[in-house]
């Protein structure tokens, strides 16, 4: 058992909603722009068809975002939506998050597999019980996922997402239970 698996991102929003990708630049004169995937699925998210809700940073308007094409690119996504004919068109995208409605994510066929927005403000709890602190976002590294807990006195534990440190993921509870290493939770001394 590798342990649980968290999908999709949501970057600290409320749970309505997740973030699936940035619009980073434009590319072209005929109003693709590249997207910055921040999905487990672009192929999904990004489909023909696929409507997404623009937001900027801050809040600063939304708007609604039909999915045109889409292609991989280096990495990325080249993205064409519905009525961004041009150039100028385009670039007022840029900065632009693209998110998607929680409701319209799929479950996750394994049961050890969470989507990061459920495991955001679950409360963390020791196996004997002891409050732990609150999971307040999940990192994706290199060697894995963390979850972001932040302890009772204020700091945040980077907390290895695994089976054998994170044993129980109890979402109709609204926990997670955690049995870590001594001085996992300890604060970091600079």
């Amino acid at each position: 058992m590798t342990g649980p698996v968290p999908h999709d991102t949501d970057a600290g929003r409320a749970s309505t909603e997740v973030l699936v990708g940035v619009v980073v630049r434009v590319h072209g004169l005929r109003g693709e722009v590249v997207v910055e995937s921040r999905t487990d699925s672009p192929e999904l998210r990004f489909a023909p068809g696929a409507v997404l809700r623009g937001a900027r940073r801050g809040g600063a308007g939304t708007t609604t975002l039909a999915v045109s094409s889409a292609r991989p690119h280096s990495g990325r996504w080249l993205v064409l939506f519905d009525g961004v004919a041009d150039r100028d068109a385009a670039e007022a995208l840029r900065g632009v998050q693209l998110l998607l409605p929680t409701d319209e994510l799929a479950a996750p066929a394994d049961p050890d597999e969470f989507h990061v927005h459920q495991l955001t403000g679950l409360r963390a709890e020791l196996v004997d019980g002891t409050a732990a602190g609150t999971v307040v976002d999940v990192v994706h590294g290199p060697g894995g996922s963390l979850l972001v807990v932040r302890r009772p006195a204020g700091h945040d534990a980077l907390v290895p997402f695994v089976g054998a440190i994170v044993p129980t993921v109890d979402l109709a509870d609204g926990r997670v239970v955690l049995d870590p290493p001594d001085g996992l939770l300890d604060p970091d001394e600079d």
